[in-house]
């Protein structure tokens, strides 16, 4: 089983920059991949980006391609977002997920079976 903390979030102005971290504890965090995906106050949770367990393989989804970059160092257990170039629409909650890996990068929330608890992001104009 999986265990994720995100850390990062908070209130930047737009144009603005954030690193956000998930932390991984127990199972084995090397084989499994990795999402990032927010959620906006009276909206669905939606796809942000995603990366394989091997690091080799990442998505983004089209608003913030560009923008964002997921990576993971697995020595230390933990997935970044980086989050460049920061808009208003981009304040939601932003949580990490975990899945086993497959040969496939998974976007649909419904295929992880392990989520942090969420961090705030909120972006002003």
């Amino acid at each position: 089983q999986v265990q994720l903390v995100e850390l990062g979030g908070g209130l930047v102005q737009a144009g603005g920059s954030l690193r956000l971290s998930c932390a991984a504890a127990g199972g084995i965090f090397s084989s499994y991949d990795m999402g990032w995906f927010r959620q906006a106050p009276g909206k669905e949770r939606e796809f942000v980006a995603a990366i394989s367990w091997t690091g080799l393989r990442s998505t983004y989804a089209d608003s913030v391609k560009g923008r964002f970059t997921i990576s993971r160092d697995n020595a230390k257990k933990t997935v970044y977002l980086q989050m460049k170039n920061l808009k208003p629409e981009d304040t939601a909650v932003y949580y990490c997920a975990a899945d086993p890996g497959i040969n496939r990068i998974r976007v649909v929330s419904s295929e992880y079976n392990y989520w942090g608890q969420g961090t705030q992001v909120t972006v002003s104009s």
